[in-house]
């Protein structure tokens, strides 16, 4: 699927049609968010967020690298939100429990620069493409 966003509102449409068609996995489900800085990566996981009742600002976690939220949707307990845009290789993201987490099928695993970690983004991960068309607009294209 192929959407142009010209704003938060048509963004959040976007991930609510996504979460609609989202079934739970065996073990977590990954979600890898691409695109380069500015092609709205963070504001979808932040609607992402708001929808799934994160009460808190969701900020890009590049300095903390994971942030969870607690949620309640259909059968994940956690949104984990990780930023991997400042990591070089595959086994900084195992050091912070990678495995662990990815094991849980309550977890529900937003990832940005999945490409800084190309080795341990699983194969059934759901992919998201993000580009910057325009100061207002934005192109997300994903497969259901």
């Amino acid at each position: 699927m192929k959407y142009l966003s010209k704003s938060r509102e048509e963004t959040n449409k976007i991930a609510t049609d996504f979460l609609n068609n989202l079934e739970p996995q065996k073990q977590a489900t990954v979600v890898a968010l691409y695109g380069d800085l500015g092609s709205g990566k963070t504001a979808f996981a932040q609607e992402i967020g708001k929808i799934l009742g994160v009460a808190e600002n969701m900020h890009s976690p590049t300095f903390v690298i994971e942030k969870i939220y607690q949620i309640d949707f259909k059968t994940f307990k956690r949104l984990i939100h990780i930023d991997a845009y400042r990591l070089e290789k595959d086994s900084e993201l195992l050091h912070l429990g990678w495995k662990e987490i990815t094991k849980e099928s309550e977890n529900l695993i937003l990832i940005e620069w999945p490409g800084n970690v190309p080795g341990v983004i699983p194969k059934d991960a759901k992919r998201i493409y993000f580009k910057f068309i325009n100061e207002t607009t934005r192109e997300i294209n994903y497969e259901n």
